[in-house]
C-alpha cells in the first residue's frame, strides 16, 4: 500500500510537465469549455420544458425518402402530432427528417435536437423548435428528459447507442419506465433473440428486463400502445421521478 501511495505522489503534475504559460492556457481553455456545456443544458431546458407530452423517435440518418420505413415514420409522426404529442428527433436526414416532417404537418410541435458532426448530419427544414448541440451527452439528456415514449426505427451505431442508453437508464432506475417501441420485426428479431438467449440466458440481465421493449410495426397500433400505457400510468412524472432525472 505504501508503495502505491509513493508512486502516486511521484506522478508528474500539470505544471511540472509543461511551462507555466502553457499550463495556464490549457486550464483556461478547459474551464471555458465547461461553460459551453452548461449553456447547452440551460438552452435545452428553457426551450423544451413546455413541449410535453412528447415522443422521441430514433432511427438511421441514411434512410431514403422512398424507403418504406421513412414513409411509415412520416405517418406515425403525423398521427402522434395530431394526437397531442410533440415529436422529438435528432434533427437530421433520414428517419429524423421523416419524424420531423410528419410532426410539422400535424398539430403539435416538431422538435429537432441537431448535432454538429464532421460528416453525414445536416439539419432538416421540418422543425418548429430547433436546437444544435456540440456535445453528444448533453443531447442525449434532452432526448431522455422530455420524452414520454420512445419509438426506434432501424438504424446503425448511433441508433443502437441511443436505445441502449435508454434501456440502461430505465433498467438501473435512473429514468422512469415508459414505452420503448421498436419498429421493424424483421430488423429487430435477431437482436432480440440474442438478448434473450445470451444476455438473459446467461443471467447478465433479469428476465423482466425483456419487458422493457415491445415490437410494433403499424403506426396506428404504436399510437394505441402509447395511449394504453398511459391509461394505466400518470403521464406526468412524479416528484420522485423528476428528482431522479436531475441526475441522468
Amino acid at each position: 500500500m505504501s508503495e502505491k501511495i509513493e508512486n502516486r505522489k511521484n506522478v508528474a503534475q500539470l505544471r511540472q510537465i509543461m511551462d507555466k504559460d502553457k499550463a495556464t492556457a490549457l486550464k483556461a481553455r478547459e474551464s471555458w469549455h465547461m461553460f459551453t456545456i452548461m449553456a447547452e443544458f440551460i438552452d435545452s431546458t428553457e426551450r423544451l420544458s413546455s413541449i410535453r407530452p412528447a415522443v422521441t423517435i430514433f432511427g438511421s440518418a441514411r434512410t431514403k425518402p422512398d424507403d418504406p420505413y421513412y414513409e411509415k415514420c412520416v405517418d406515425l409522426s403525423r398521427r402522434l402530432s395530431d394526437a397531442g404529442f410533440s415529436v422529438i428527433s435528432g434533427g437530421g436526414p433520414g428517419i429524423m427528417e421523416a419524424a420531423n416532417k410528419g410532426a410539422y404537418e400535424g398539430a403539435s410541435p416538431s422538435v429537432g435536437l441537431n448535432i454538429e458532426l464532421p460528416h453525414e448530419q445536416r439539419s432538416n427544414p421540418w422543425q418548429n423548435i430547433s436546437l444544435t448541440f456540440r456535445h453528444f451527452f448533453a443531447r442525449k439528456v434532452a432526448f431522455v428528459k422530455y420524452a414520454d415514449a420512445y419509438v426506434v426505427f432501424p438504424g446503425g451505431f448511433g441508433t443502437m447507442d441511443e436505445v441502449s442508453e435508454v434501456l440502461t437508464l430505465m433498467q438501473t432506475g435512473k429514468s422512469r419506465k415508459i414505452p420503448v417501441i421498436l419498429v421493424g420485426t424483421t430488423f429487430w428479431s435477431g437482436l432480440l433473440e440474442w438478448i434473450k438467449t445470451q444476455m438473459a440466458g446467461n443471467g447478465l440481465i433479469s428476465p423482466e428486463d425483456l419487458n422493457l421493449v415491445q415490437v410494433i410495426d403499424e403506426p396506428a397500433n404504436i399510437v394505441d400502445a402509447i395511449f394504453a400505457f398511459y391509461e394505466a400510468h400518470d403521464i406526468e412524472p412524479s416528484d420522485e421521478e423528476r428528482q431522479r432525472m436531475l441526475y441522468l
